[in-house]
């Protein structure tokens, strides 16, 4: 099922450069908001977590955010195929921004201990499931696939200039006003996104791009998609190494860097720019692949 709320125009044998269509900037504006909260966000939730308790129990707080994200992922590519990836785009970010708000004002208020960071940890997680396979699926139905290349440059730039900016800007709400601040921060740039993406404009996949269903149930569409990873030469391999690699370097990067930061006396500020410096060589990449604008032979 694809999401025509607002429908686009058909697709053009020459179709407008996407760094010139207003639709397209329009969803990476929103896009580049989203994930700019996204970093404040996870700044600030490591940072709260190892001050209110130990590193082990910072550890679990941030498990408690990936786990429902790494198990619940592929159920959220079904839940986009099924209601629309910019309905659950849209849904998804207003969810985390009332999440993320709601623990700002907890956390002004009094100061509660771990238990309302690992919520938050875990709604945000399980939200993300579902997030993140919607955004994934925007780009083809914003643009035709002579642009694909390039808006999938765009939105690495858009992922890029978030890690250098919003963990700096975490680390800043964190100085200011402590975790509640940083947290506030995070819920108002996610919350700048919602009406952008509401007026964000989708058209009908071409018919051999559509999702094609593998069953009458969500299950069956669930089993399909395995199958259909599970034999793919280039996506098999390809999530392997992505899930590998998620779970060698994120989760000890997010508790590790934040102890780091604590031990030497760089605050959370001082944390936020080693983030950022992540950001800047893949930057690069991204930046060549909008430019450029085609990849040949990519997988």
């Amino acid at each position: 099922m694809t999401d025509t709320l607002i429908p686009a125009p058909a697709a053009t044998a020459a179709d407008a450069p996407a760094h010139r269509d207003p639709n397209v900037l329009r969803w990476l504006a929103a896009y580049t908001s989203s994930m700019l909260g996204d970093g404040v966000y996870y700044l600030a939730l490591s940072w709260a977590a190892v001050q209110a308790g130990s590193p082990a129990q910072a550890g679990l707080v941030m498990s408690a955010s990936a786990l429902p994200r790494a198990v619940l992922m592929l159920g959220g590519g079904v839940i986009a195929d099924r209601l629309g990836p910019r309905r659950v785009v849209i849904g998804s970010d207003a969810v985390r921004c009332a999440a993320v708000l709601a623990v700002a004002a907890l956390l002004f208020l009094t100061t509660p201990g771990l238990w309302p960071l690992a919520l938050l940890a875990l709604v945000f997680g399980t939200v993300d499931a579902v997030f993140m396979p919607a955004v994934g699926a925007l780009p083809a139905r914003l643009t035709g696939k002579s642009q694909l290349a390039r808006v999938q440059g765009m939105r690495g730039l858009a992922i890029r200039f978030s890690n250098v900016l919003g963990a700096p800007l975490g680390g800043l709400g964190v100085a200011v006003g402590g975790a509640s601040a940083a947290f506030a921060l995070a819920g108002l740039l996610i919350a700048v996104s919602v009406p952008l993406l509401i007026s964000v404009r989708v058209r009908d996949l071409p018919a051999d791009d559509a999702p094609r269903p593998g069953g009458t149930t969500a299950l069956g569409d669930l089993a399909a998609g395995l199958r259909y990873i599970r034999h793919h030469r280039v996506l098999a391999p390809l999530m392997l190494a992505i899930a590998l690699g998620d779970f060698g370097f994120v989760g000890p990067l997010n508790v590790g860097l934040t102890l780091l930061a604590d031990r030497r006396g760089w605050g959370a500020s001082g944390m936020g720019w080693v983030l950022a410096g992540f950001g800047v060589g893949a930057g690069a990449a991204a930046l060549l692949l909008a430019v450029r604008g085609r990849v040949p032979r990519a997988g």
